[in-house]
């Protein structure tokens, strides 16, 4: 069961009573929600495969692209369950949208979250980086077990890429936003990974305990209040790094201008916020190489 929070009942937050632990859980779960990812599905299913993801939870939102196709060819790999997503309500009071992704995430926490230690909730263009061991479980050891981790958006922009080269994400950008926590407009945000049976509250970009409240932590464990991400002693990426290619190359940035927001959300305030993002990306930039070298210390092509 899910209800609306009476504070904010129309927006990106839910109260929920989480799922009791199944006996044997273990291992971690990602749930997504899809909407036309064909081109760099199949990486992001390798990469997360390869870095001993158990459970993989697609909520399908209308694509009309090969996404469902790869998932379901890639279900011969890797434990898949596709759920098709509409995910359009409105509360009637109001008349204000549900967000569809807090509806999913929720869904999926009380459906079949008792069957794991950890759940992320991620989108197909960010990938969870371990920075030790081989396995995202490995590196999440480094938390201490606290139930709630919030991981900053490390931002990549085009780069050099003026047009769509060849392969994936992983190896053709290496240029981000020097500071992940900068203040600057739409580049700083975070996305949790959590235990399941531990969640009272969910968002889209934070989680809340039944213990803890709002109360999250980075990467390291070391506890901060919700807003306490936005200072800097909060930046950590020692165990895990969360990736982000937010743009890819300039064509395909275009592209992505051209088709709008996948959510129903004003075109101009949509094209002003992916643009301010990616100026503000590449106004401070470093070279990150820290996926490739794990690629490589893996043995990923």
């Amino acid at each position: 069961m899910f209800f609306f929070k009476k504070k904010h009942p129309y927006t990106k937050q839910l109260t929920i009573s989480p799922p009791t632990p199944s006996e044997n859980r273990a291992g971690v779960a990602i749930v997504a929600c899809i909407k036309n990812e064909a081109d760099y599905l199949t990486e992001w299913l390798r990469f997360h495969d390869a870095i001993g993801i158990k459970h993989f939870y697609a909520y399908l939102d209308h694509c009309d692209d090969d996404s469902e196709r790869i998932l379901r060819e890639y279900s011969g790999r890797a434990a898949i369950t596709l759920i098709p997503w509409a995910g359009r309500m409105i509360d009637t009071p109001t008349s204000k949208l549900l967000n569809s992704q807090v509806i999913a995430f929720s869904h999926a926490i009380q459906n079949f979250g008792a069957g794991y230690k950890w759940m992320a909730f991620i989108d197909v263009d960010e990938f969870l980086l371990p920075k030790t061991g081989r396995s995202l479980e490995e590196a999440l050891e480094g938390s201490r077990g606290f139930p709630n981790i919030s991981l900053p958006w490390h931002m990549f922009g085009p780069g050099i890429h003026d047009t769509k080269p060849d392969g994936g994400v992983l190896r053709n950008y290496t240029q981000r936003a020097a500071n992940p926590l900068t203040k600057k407009k739409n580049v700083r945000n975070y996305k949790c990974i959590v235990d399941p049976c531990a969640v009272s509250e969910v968002s889209v970009h934070h989680f809340s305990t039944l213990e803890f409240g709002e109360e999250t932590s980075n990467d390291q464990g070391v506890r901060f209040s919700r807003k306490g991400r936005k200072d800097p002693s909060f930046y950590s990426a020692k165990y895990i790094q969360l990736n982000h290619y937010y743009s890819k190359s300039r064509q395909e940035l275009a592209r992505k201008l051209a088709r709008g927001p996948a959510s129903p959300a004003s075109r101009a305030r949509y094209e002003e916020r992916v643009l301010s993002a990616v100026a503000n990306i590449e106004s401070e930039l470093v070279e990150d190489r820290s996926m490739l070298d794990f690629l490589d210390r893996i043995g990923f092509t």
